[in-house]
Formats: C-alpha cells, sequence, structure tokens
C-alpha cells in the first residue's frame, strides 16, 4: 500500500460505514456470545450492527463533498435508533468525529486525530459513570495514538503519508487496547473474555483504516482474543442477567433541564448515557437518553417532566438475545 492510494474523501467514509455495517453483522454471533459487562444480556453485537446500519442507510443515497456534514447526518440517524449501550455509545462516538470534518473536503492527520480527540471527550461526557475496560479503551488509546504519532511526524502534516502513518498507528493501538480489556474489569477476567464492545469498536476502527486505504480487512488477529473463537461458547449465557429494563428516548431539552434530569436518571438507574442528538435552538438540544431502571414508567414519568419522550424503546434486561 502506498499513501498515494488513499482515498480521503466522502468515498471513503461510505465505504466505511457500509463495510461496518457488513463485518458487525458477520460478527454480532461472537460479540453477542461475550457480552457480559454491563449486563451480560447478549444483545452488543446486534445492538452495534442495527445503529450502524441505521446511520448507513441515511446516506446511502446522498450525494455531498463535507466529509463531516456527510458523517454528521449519518451520526444523528445512528443516535435517533440507537440500541443499548454499545450503540449509543457508537453514536456519540460518529457525532464526536464529525464535528472537526465539518466542511471539509479531504481527510488528513491533523483532521482525524481533532476528530478522535473530540469523540472521545463526548464518549467520556456522555455516560454519567465512564469505565475503562469497555469500548472507552479502545476510543482513549486511538486518540492517543493520532495525536501522539502526529506530534513525532517531522515534515508535512497533511501529507498523505503522515495519514497513513497515523492510520497504521491506530489500528495497532486499538488492538492492544482491546487485548487489555479483559484484566481492567472483574466480570471480564471472571469471565476469560475481552470486552464485546471493544471488540465491536476494533472492527468499526479496522474498517475506517482499511476503507482510507484501500486495503482488505484481516480479522484472523481476533481469533487471538480470549473467548472469541468461534467454537467458544456463549459467555453470557452463563452470567446472571440483570433484571430490569432499558429506556431509551429522546427529548428536548435545555442544558439546565439536561443536567438536573441526568442527575436525578443517576438516582434512579444506572447505565444512564445522556447525549446531544442536535440544537434546536440557542441553549435547546434534542438529547438520547439511555437509562437501566427497575421500572420503565417511573422513568418514563420523570423524563416526561423535563419534556415530551418521543422514540421510545422499553427492552427487558432479564432477555438473552443468541
Amino acid at each position: 500500500m502506498t499513501p498515494q492510494k488513499l482515498d480521503t474523501s466522502v468515498r471513503a467514509i461510505k465505504e466505511w460505514l457500509a463495510r461496518s455495517v457488513k463485518s458487525l453483522g458477520n460478527h454480532s454471533d461472537r460479540l453477542n456470545a461475550i457480552n457480559v459487562f454491563p449486563v451480560a444480556d447478549g444483545d452488543t453485537g446486534s445492538n452495534l450492527y442495527l445503529t450502524a446500519r441505521a446511520g448507513h442507510d441515511a446516506v446511502s443515497e446522498l450525494e455531498s463533498d463535507d466529509i463531516g456534514g456527510f458523517l454528521e447526518i449519518a451520526a444523528r440517524s445512528s443516535m435517533e435508533s440507537a440500541r443499548g449501550n454499545s450503540g449509543t455509545l457508537f453514536a456519540v462516538f460518529l457525532s464526536g468525529l464529525s464535528e472537526p470534518w465539518t466542511g471539509q473536503e479531504r481527510l488528513t492527520a491533523p483532521l482525524l486525530a481533532q476528530g478522535l480527540e473530540r469523540a472521545k471527550v463526548r464518549s467520556w461526557s456522555a455516560l454519567s459513570e465512564p469505565v475503562e475496560g469497555t469500548m472507552l479503551s479502545v476510543i482513549n488509546a486511538i486518540a492517543l495514538a493520532a495525536s501522539s504519532t502526529l506530534a513525532h511526524i517531522k515534515n508535512d502534516y497533511e501529507s498523505r503519508a503522515a495519514l497513513d502513518t497515523v492510520l497504521v498507528q491506530m489500528k495497532q493501538a486499538a488492538q492492544l487496547a482491546v487485548q487489555g480489556t479483559e484484566t481492567e474489569l472483574a466480570p471480564l477476567l471472571e469471565a476469560g473474555v475481552v470486552d464485546a464492545g471493544a471488540v465491536g469498536m476494533l472492527i468499526i476502527i479496522d474498517e475506517l483504516c482499511a476503507a482510507i486505504r484501500n486495503d482488505e480487512t484481516d480479522f484472523d488477529s481476533y481469533e487471538s482474543f480470549h473467548g472469541y473463537k468461534i467454537q467458544d461458547p456463549h459467555v453470557h449465557l452463563n452470567r446472571e442477567a440483570e433484571s430490569g429494563v432499558e429506556v431509551m428516548c429522546t427529548v428536548s431539552l435545555d442544558a439546565l433541564g439536561a443536567a438536573t434530569l441526568r442527575g436525578q436518571l443517576d438516582s434512579m438507574g444506572n447505565s444512564v448515557i445522556m447525549s446531544p442528538v442536535n440544537q434546536l435552538e440557542e441553549d435547546t438540544y434534542r438529547w438520547r437518553v439511555h437509562v437501566h431502571v427497575d421500572e420503565a414508567q417511573p422513568a418514563l414519568d420523570l423524563i416526561g417532566k423535563y419534556g415530551d419522550p418521543v422514540n421510545v424503546s422499553v427492552t427487558d434486561l432479564c432477555t438473552h438475545d443468541d
């Protein structure tokens, strides 16, 4: 692969989304099998696939030269249709990534580093209780790899060669981050698996690098991940699933309302994720809300005190999806 063959246009971003959907679909069964954190409900792969597909479908026929604007539309659709913790966090990642790219026609190493840093900040801020050893570890690792690699490039930061160097380092950092998740969280160490969401994010990053580099994606190295071989059992089936339900919805709030609602949801349940979808007025955004609670109605009643929840979904956390 020569840097001159890199595709840095919207075409590569569209290809990335399409490839991510295909690969997440192909890997969804294995991702579901090792899904033990934060809830052993065996749906991480399915949630990532469905969320990615919503984003891809929103832009599959869209013509644009703006890489950030194009990705922002995909991110917004992913956010509205996000499934579970992993899908919601992936949508937040896409949204953050798109922000520094808006108005740009070509991706460069500095733009990639800026996007990854913004995605990292957005991902951490969306979660009430961010935890290492998850998708966040991969997001952190690739953001750090991009910025540190860029800092050591002596010559043309904007060159294709610089971008190619950053992509190579990102892939390596993401792989190492996934391998490290097993020892960062007790449930993963006990089950003898790496984190399902982290592997899902690795798939997404590998496909991003491959799409830009016009290359094939090599998944052979995934066989080294504990619990990920195709013959390995569905570990989540042997885990005690969390009781209660997952509630997701979209609601329009100002900053104060969002902060207050987040605090009250933290007191009511756990796994709270809140992230803005898009701005409506100067201080009002549409927010995507995710929370695990014992019963759905009290949470929906609470949200209803601050705004009108739409796109509501309620999922039983006790259900195992094979």
